[in-house]
């Protein structure tokens, strides 16, 4: 009979979070865009506001080369922009400035370009139509609502409570 030998095996691994995961891929991918962190373009609504995210998104930070003394000169942001809203983010360029520079905590950025292209957005997902049956039951069931309009809109949201 042989003997096996005694295999050291590495302790139960567990699943780990996606973000650990993903985390060094994505940063790497956003330091290439010129960005200290992800949060610049994650956090885009919340840093600018919603009016201005509405109308831009930041695409990278361009960095010019330190000078002779190794001072880095600040950055341009680079904004993609749907074309009717340009004109209202460039004069909207100081504010945008100002308001990077306060979240990263110093001045990183002196200027904005834009690059006008459409926006990236998220795909919305469509709602399902209400059954028109279950609407019909739960309609049935509210006889003391006599406007009709009030009585299907009660109806149709009381069948998607049902079925979601």
């Amino acid at each position: 009979m042989t003997e096996h030998p005694i295999v050291n095996k590495p302790s139960r691994s567990f699943a780990k979070p996606l973000r650990d995961l993903l985390g060094k891929v994505v940063g790497d991918t956003f330091t290439r865009q010129g960005f200290a962190s992800a949060e610049l373009v994650t956090r885009w609504s919340a840093i600018v506001g919603a009016e201005i995210a509405a109308h831009s998104q930041p695409i990278k930070i361009q960095w010019p080369r330190a000078d002779e003394a190794g001072a880095r000169p600040p950055g341009t942001l680079v904004l993609r922009v749907e074309g009717p809203s340009a004109i209202e983010i460039q004069h909207l360029s100081n504010l945008i400035c100002e308001r990077v520079n306060r979240f990263l905590g110093w001045g990183a950025v002196a200027r904005i370009a834009l690059r006008q292209a459409p926006l990236r957005r998220p795909l919305r997902q469509s709602v399902p139509a209400a059954d028109p049956a279950a609407v019909a039951r739960i309609a049935a069931n509210l006889p003391e609502i006599v406007d009709e309009e009030l009585k299907q809109a009660l109806a149709r949201l009381g069948a998607a409570v049902k079925r979601g």
